[in-house]
């Protein structure tokens, strides 16, 4: 008898190292992945309903150290969880990943809880009020595509399978306790740069119809953070913040803007900065670094000492160590719009 379980065991073993090899990634970890990184992959990750979600909605395939910061401290906070990066530009990840010279990518990928698919936005769409707006919208005409597009996205991701999504400018630093909620970015407003629901949920089903009811692109953040707070306060009577507690309404929590804005967007800068002393962020649940702010392309330098570079040293240590560049060496970074 202990044999056989000694000999069952060596086999699980050598199977868990022969997918290994195969897929990149611990089959035994999350072993609903198969096939790895065909489209039936990605439905089975997004169907567990858990997914941590980031989105590039531009043509670039070369995630930026912040974007991989950004992964990175994802995957670390939920070991358990699978973290996705939907890029548009990527169109057969597998081909991209076998032979890709960006060390962003090979980085993320060599994670074990880290998956990157191409991003499809006709098949994301369909079933959603957003289906008809997508397929009739002249994309080129549009004057804040990339963002209007990376919005509607994110509604309708996380409105199929539920999860969290998160802007890919933001560092996590502990799991977020909350099923269904909102960011608070300032009192009684709401951001869509981070928020969580479980699948199907009715408010991100209202928030795509209101998107296509009332689209207006040209107003930049109407289909986003304004969206989401017009349908919030139809939900929810809002009241301001009382200390670092949380408001709750029907079925959804609308958290404290400490908890993911505790630097706000006047003070982004300060991020980039030298602290006496830096803040804990206790009550944080993770950061948001403006990137949106952030046009004249200030670089993460190691050595420097700033509150990033630190936050980078801590929470996304494999980015800090090997993509982060010394001041000698250092290079401006290309502001990429697609991080709010």
């Amino acid at each position: 008898m202990l044999m056989k379980l000694q000999l069952s065991l060596l086999i699980v073993l050598l199977a868990c190292g022969f997918l290994y090899q195969f897929t990149l990634k611990s089959s035994c970890l999350f072993p609903f992945l198969l096939p790895y990184k065909s489209q039936q992959g990605l439905e089975a990750l997004l169907g567990h309903g858990r997914s941590i979600v980031f989105l590039e909605t531009s043509e670039r395939t070369e995630p930026s150290p912040l974007v991989s910061c950004a992964v990175e401290s994802a995957a670390k906070v939920y070991p358990e969880q699978p973290v996705l990066l939907l890029l548009k530009g990527l169109t057969n990840s597998t081909q991209l990943l076998s032979n890709s010279t960006s060390p962003a990518l090979s980085l993320l990928s060599a994670i074990d809880n880290v998956f990157l698919f191409p991003l499809d936005m006709k098949s994301l769409f369909e079933d959603t009020p957003l289906f008809s707006w997508y397929t009739r919208i002249n994309s080129s005409a549009e004057r804040n595509w990339l963002y209007v597009s990376s919005d509607a996205s994110r509604l309708a991701i996380i409105w199929k399978y539920g999860g969290v999504y998160m802007d890919s400018d933001v560092i996590s630093i502990r799991p977020i306790p909350e099923e269904n909620f909102l960011a608070a970015q300032e009192s009684q407003f709401s951001s869509n740069g981070v928020f969580g629901f479980l699948p199907h949920h009715p408010f991100l089903w209202q928030c795509m119809e209101n998107f296509v009811e009332n689209y207006n692109s040209d107003i930049w953040g109407h289909q986003g953070p304004y969206l989401m707070t017009r349908i919030l306060r139809v939900w929810c009577k809002l009241r301001d913040f009382q200390e670092v507690s949380d408001l709750r309404c029907m079925n959804l929590s609308f958290l404290h803007p400490q908890r993911f804005y505790p630097i706000s967007y006047p003070a982004w800068k300060r991020y980039y900065e030298v602290w006496d002393t830096e803040p804990s962020f206790n009550d944080s649940y993770a950061l948001h670094l403006w990137n949106h702010m952030n046009r004249e392309g200030r670089a993460v330098i190691r050595g420097s000492n700033t509150l990033v570079e630190n936050l980078y040293r801590k929470y996304c240590p494999r980015t800090y160590r090997d993509l982060l560049q010394g001041p000698e060496e250092s290079v401006t970074w290309e502001w990429d719009p697609g991080n709010k």
